[in-house]
């Protein structure tokens, strides 16, 4: 990658899409939801395990070009001239290979306290009434207990990222992580751009948080999930009462582990 590349990974509703248009905003930089490189890396990597005969004629200098030439062939109209923020909620369970690939890489970690997020999913389904979304496979049935159970679970939209951040912060390469908190996203958003841009070495840059530009209205449509990734024009907190039963909210209230001292072993750095 010519100008370099950074990583935003961490939890769903949790601000990496404010991150990405705000990031935008910098000439200098590419940022954006989703991109399909996470998911080209995992066949890629498949494909050159034994699990295909033909690895037999790829050795690992091999596996790395191809890997580093997925990340140059996707980019290779943006890393000229900018630096790259590739988002995808499954990078944190490639700490270590993408440590290999990028020595000079970060990762932002958007975070938010679990319940408001199983809140934030919960307002979207019930907001989009005509519509069955791909979250829960177009189910047209469920309970805001069977949705959040769904959520939770080890392979769920919350669940597996959760676990995956977990596991980054245990790993050798954590000193590569940095974890933004929602709340400190949209009340204290300069502060949080200036803790991300000393993180990953960049030029500070500043920010309009007044006039944030991101459309995503046909790719949240195609997920039957209108607003998944709507932003705000203007950066800023939203106080609510949340609309989960008590007994729900509390199911998951300690499950917000990057709060806790005893967790976070390794002091990886929270922004606020």
């Amino acid at each position: 990658m010519q100008n370099g590349i950074h990583f935003i990974s961490g939890l769903p509703r949790a601000g990496s899409t404010l991150l990405s248009a705000l990031l935008r905003q910098n000439p200098a930089l590419h940022a954006n939801i989703t991109s399909p490189v996470g998911s080209l890396v995992g066949s890629m990597l498949g494909e050159m395990s034994q699990g295909n005969e033909t690895a037999v004629f790829i050795d690992d200098a091999q596996r790395l070009a191809l890997l580093r030439g997925l990340f140059d062939g996707y980019y290779h109209a943006v890393h000229p001239t900018k630096t790259v923020f590739d988002t995808n909620r499954g990078w944190t369970t490639r700490l270590g290979l993408i440590t290999t690939l990028f020595p000079r890489a970060k990762m932002i970690c958007c975070v938010r306290h679990i319940p408001w997020i199983i809140d934030s999913i919960e307002q979207l389904i019930r907001r989009n009434k005509l519509e069955l979304s791909k979250i829960f496979a177009f189910d047209p049935g469920g309970t805001v207990y069977s949705r959040a159970d769904g959520l939770m679970g080890a392979s769920g939209m919350i669940g597996f990222p959760l676990n995956a951040l977990k596991q980054a912060m245990h790993s050798a390469e954590s000193a590569r992580l940095l974890l933004l908190p929602y709340d400190t996203l949209v009340r204290a958003p300069a502060a949080a751009m200036e803790a991300v841009y000393a993180f990953t070495g960049l030029p500070p840059f500043t920010h309009d948080f007044e006039n944030v530009v991101f459309d995503a209205t046909e790719f949240d449509s195609r997920l039957g999930t209108p607003g998944l990734h709507h932003v705000r024009s203007n950066v800023r907190a939203e106080d609510r009462e949340t609309i989960l039963p008590p007994d729900l909210w509390q199911r998951y209230e300690g499950a917000s582990i990057w709060r806790e001292a005893a967790f976070n072993t390794r002091v990886v750095g929270v922004v606020g």
